[in-house]
């Protein structure tokens, strides 16, 4: 089946980035792999191709408007699901290391599969909290930037992601809309956990009226120990 990638082929353009055709096909693959698994577990509720190329895939490129990913060597996606955004990123800029963090098995699985498909390499799936991972040597402050389009307020999930960010690195979190009023709320959290608030970059995703944010938050010392708080205390107890 012959996809129109033209609004991909644009949106990418716009933001700097060159595809090649073996990338393109890779986000095709990409596409026909959800949509089919899509059909017996629940990963995504977009599947029409040119709302997946919109909402999924550019969306997940646009960190790039916040980050130089090209300084960018290894990056975390906490609470990925379905692979957002760090599949889209590592089939856009192969040189990253990458680990994908997901609490339920079947996605992870899924991702996994993903993987052996488009044939990407230095990409790995995790199935596991984000509090419990950051606690484990082998991931606390190990990555440059960390990203999550998770639904969460931004102190719970700089709580989630702060711990993973090498002191210099940066955690950036996608949201919708205007978010001014929940990074002023957060500032407090992100300066315990050893993060600042840098910039917040607001953009509309092409071809739609759907407006969105970036929040980057810069690491600017180590997070302490006791962060994050057990599994389930960052959602209920958000640190304000």
């Amino acid at each position: 089946m012959a996809y129109d990638l033209s609004v991909l082929d644009q949106g990418c353009q716009e933001m700097g980035i060159v595809l090649n055709g073996e990338q393109k096909q890779q986000f095709v693959d990409f596409y026909e792999y959800l949509v089919e698994k899509n059909k017996v577990m629940n990963l995504t509720g977009i599947t029409e191709f040119q709302e997946v190329l919109v909402k999924h895939f550019l969306d997940s490129l646009a960190c790039v408007k916040a980050v130089d990913i090209k300084k960018v060597k290894s990056i975390m996606d906490v609470g990925t699901g379905a692979g957002f955004p760090g599949v889209p990123l590592k089939i856009a800029f192969p040189h990253l290391e990458a680990c994908l963090l997901d609490s339920l098995k079947k996605r992870v699985n899924f991702l996994e599969e993903t993987f052996d498909i488009l044939k990407l390499t230095d990409i790995t799936a995790v199935h596991g909290r984000a509090e419990e991972y950051a606690k484990n040597k082998a991931y606390r402050e190990s990555f440059d930037l960390c990203v999550s389009r998770a639904v969460s307020n931004l102190a719970t999930l700089s709580e989630y992601c702060l711990p993973y960010v090498k002191v210099g690195g940066s955690f950036i979190s996608y949201k919708s809309g205007t978010v001014q009023e929940e990074a002023e709320q957060a500032e407090k959290a992100v300066k315990i956990l050893g993060g600042k608030i840098k910039d917040v970059v607001y953009f509309s995703l092409p071809d739609s009226e759907i407006q969105r944010s970036l929040v980057v938050i810069e690491k600017i010392k180590s997070t302490p120990g006791k962060y994050p708080r057990k599994a389930g205390t960052p959602l209920k107890e958000p640190l304000v």
